[in-house]
């Protein structure tokens, strides 16, 4: 995964711990059955189940999913064969789907997942050399 939308990311100095920031306020999960944690999904973050067991999203962050492929035949019946195909060619994370509010899609550049997936980090995952990102959102 590569996590962003902490707002305490605007101002983190070098090698701050990331992730727990938030706005005071959860999102309503909402699960889509068509919407899978595919290579370049787009989805809420949110904090574990004991806490949270409605899995309520958080209000800024967000993940992109990197994920890896899936020989045929070990997914669950409950992929279309189209959604299995993608998990096969393209990979992802399925044990993630009913679990995150997956809510976009990366349409271009999906080789930038793995551009920035294999930079440097320090201990806590975190690029050494921040990255920026930019959403831009179409309909």
């Amino acid at each position: 995964m590569i996590q962003g939308g902490d707002p305490d990311s605007k101002t983190a100095k070098p090698g701050q711990q990331l992730g727990g920031g938030d706005l005071g306020y959860t999102v309503p999960a909402e699960f889509n059955a068509s919407l899978i944690h595919k290579k370049g999904a787009l989805a809420a973050a949110r904090t574990g189940d004991e806490g949270n067991p409605k899995k309520a999203s958080s209000a800024s962050q967000f993940y992109i999913v990197e994920g890896k492929t899936y020989p045929a035949g070990s997914l669950p019946a409950k992929y279309t064969d189209a959604q299995k195909k993608i998990y096969e060619t393209l990979g992802g994370v399925p044990f993630l789907d009913g679990n995150y509010t997956v809510y976009g899609e990366i349409t271009e550049g999906l080789d930038i997942i793995d551009k920035i997936a294999n930079v440097e980090r320090d201990r806590g995952d975190r690029p050494k050399k921040d990255i920026k990102m930019t959403v831009k959102l179409v309909e």
